[in-house]
């Protein structure tokens, strides 16, 4: 799974050849997560305060998360993503 930014202990990552909708993966710990790009539904477990963490960074990056989405698509390497500071 590449990863595409860390912060705070939680591993952010996508997958290629992932299904749809557009999302990412969340490792804090022993919880995982998975993230919707649009929406932010989650599917997994998290604690609350990093949950909260992982959407305040989704909030400043959800375009460049989409744009990784579509490299993906097109089978082209992830760009990094600034952690959250």
């Amino acid at each position: 799974m590449p990863e595409i930014s860390n912060f705070y202990g939680i591993i952010i990552t996508m997958l290629f050849n992932d299904h749809n909708p557009p999302h990412f993966h969340v490792k804090y710990g022993e919880y995982r997560a998975q993230i919707s790009i649009q929406d932010g539904i989650v599917q997994g477990t998290i604690p609350r305060r990093a949950l909260n963490l992982v959407f305040e960074w989704l909030d400043l990056h959800r375009d460049e998360l989409m744009d990784n989405w579509h490299r993906i698509e097109n089978m082209k390497a992830l760009q990094k993503i600034e952690p959250l500071k």
